[in-house]
């Protein structure tokens, strides 16, 4: 695109909330004359995808953060509340036409409702003669651009990922990230209307309000997200802390009682952070190499190439958009209707402690380690058959960084109904992961503090004479809610019978 092809610029902002390496805002400032941002909140289709209090307010306040930030450039931002993703291409019709903008750029979203409503906006601003540039940001490269040597997207993670680092690996350099685009001055705000009216009684407001239909999430408000700042400048801050920690990443990140994560997913979810500023970072500590010298480095890289990965996923699939399995087979599984055992399950009451204390910290904090996401949901899925639909769900509503394409790949993975090489007998078993992971009780002791006069020992799977609960006011430690082995027995074949 030559440089200033346009006079009025609309940059259209979803989970992209930052300045510096946000590629639709980059091209937007370069390429136009004078540039406003836009953000639109649909709050009957966040609530239908299951998105929860604690991610909605997360997107608030870093929208909030992010409002600050481009004032201070001179781009004024703007804020749509609509009910759903099909009034999204009337109503920017018209604020296009009232606001003067002949184009419009956006960075690209990938699961099947948000790519029809941008294709219905792309469509819709065409008949104007308006242009929509889509750009790739929230992953590396387009989901569809890596595939097998048949031309199939990469239904195994393992082989997506050598792909992945044959094609690009030594060339750090195609992933380095933008920069923020250069102020614009003070006139440049009054160039655009302080507000504007969208039929349908909404308006077009320069205000990021405190809630959002019916999320009642006051930014800075809500206990659970208090330990996540918002914006930009808190995830830069955490990347760049994450960075004199990387190289002891791969020895203590499933150790859920010591802070070795990067605990980055809610910034990279929200778009306060960019997965190439991540990939650099790591890059930079790796010797540029995605598998290099700092072991640490490299298993995060690991990490980020499946998030990656389940991005493609959902591009290549898009039946796991639509709560329906990987693997269509599994459809057929009888899962299990104890409506009992998911209540206990979320609310951190099964008798088994390192599930009980992962559900506890998912609840009170909006977060949960990654070990321990694993390991509650193959307890859900395989010792207590409940169908991993439930507990993708449930996720959704907890988690502060709730992304479809991570939550469904992860669950699918738990469940043996998603992308994976080794399916159904795989199931976790939460004593030894507790043993081994958690050996001194100590996250257990933080979440489970009924159970923190044990020893090391007994912590992890409490005698007989720790069982205190008593069953008509619920106070004490209850009884296991199955046995581990016989459920797990009963799991493998179930999905043996299945296959067979």
């Amino acid at each position: 695109m030559p440089e200033k092809a346009y006079q009025r610029g609309l940059v259209w902002l979803r989970n992209d909330l930052r300045l510096a390496d946000n590629t639709a805002l980059y091209r937007a400032a370069k390429g136009c004359k004078a540039v406003a941002a836009i953000f639109i909140a649909c709050p009957q289709t966040w609530r239908s995808h299951g998105d929860g209090d604690n991610v909605v307010a997360m997107r608030l306040r870093s929208l909030r953060q992010l409002q600050l930030s481009l004032e201070k450039k001179g781009v004024p931002l703007y804020f749509l509340e609509l009910p759903t993703f099909p009034d999204v291409s009337g109503a920017l019709a018209q604020i296009v036409d009232k606001l003067q903008v002949d184009a419009v750029f956006a960075n690209a979203e990938y699961p099947v409702n948000e790519l029809q409503r941008d294709q219905s906006v792309r469509q819709g601003l065409k008949t104007r003669g308006v242009p929509v540039e889509f750009s790739t940001d929230r992953t590396l490269i387009p989901p569809g651009s890596l595939t097998t040597g048949s031309g199939d997207g990469f239904k195994v993670f393992t082989p997506f990922k050598r792909a992945f680092i044959a094609r690009h690996d030594n060339r750090g350099d195609g992933f380095a990230p933008l920069p923020a685009p250069r102020a614009l001055g003070p006139d440049h705000m009054a160039l655009w209307p302080d507000w504007i009216a969208v039929d349908g009684d909404h308006n077009l407001v320069r205000r990021i309000p405190d809630t959002v239909g019916d999320y009642g999430v006051a930014p800075g408000g809500d206990a659970q997200v208090l330990d996540w700042p918002a914006g930009e400048a808190a995830g830069l801050r955490l990347l760049k802390g994450f960075a004199d920690n990387v190289d002891d990443y791969a020895q203590w990140r499933d150790f859920p009682a010591r802070d070795n994560t990067s605990r980055l997913s809610p910034y990279l979810n929200c778009g306060a952070v960019s997965v190439r500023q991540c990939v650099q970072m790591a890059l930079g500590q790796n010797d540029g190499r995605w598998q290099g010298a700092s072991e640490g480095a490299t298993t995060w890289l690991n990490e980020l190439l499946w998030r990656e990965f389940y991005q493609h996923l959902v591009v290549n699939f898009p039946r796991v958009c639509r709560h329906k399995p990987f693997k269509p087979e599994t459809e057929q599984v009888p899962w299990s209707d104890r409506t009992q055992d998911f209540t206990r399950w979320c609310e951190g009451n099964t008798g088994v402690p390192i599930v009980d204390a992962a559900m506890r910290q998912l609840n009170q904090t909006g977060w949960m380690h990654n070990r321990l996401r694993m390991v509650v949901a193959s307890f859900l899925t395989k010792n207590l058959l409940t169908d991993w639909r439930r507990g993708e769900g449930y996720f959704m509503q907890q988690l502060v960084d709730a992304d479809f394409a991570a939550n469904n790949g992860g669950w699918q993975w738990a469940a043996s109904t998603g992308t994976d090489a080794a399916p159904y007998f795989r199931v976790f078993n939460p004593y030894s992961q507790s043993q081994r992971f958690d050996p001194d009780g100590a996250f257990i002791r933080r979440y489970v503090p009924e159970l923190a006069h044990l020893s090391n020992k007994e912590i992890h799977c409490p005698p007989e004479t720790a069982i205190t609960q008593d069953l008509f006011s619920g106070e004490g430690y209850p009884p296991p809610i199955c046995n581990v082995t016989e459920s797990r027995k009963h799991a493998i074949e179930v999905f043996a019978n299945l296959k067979s």
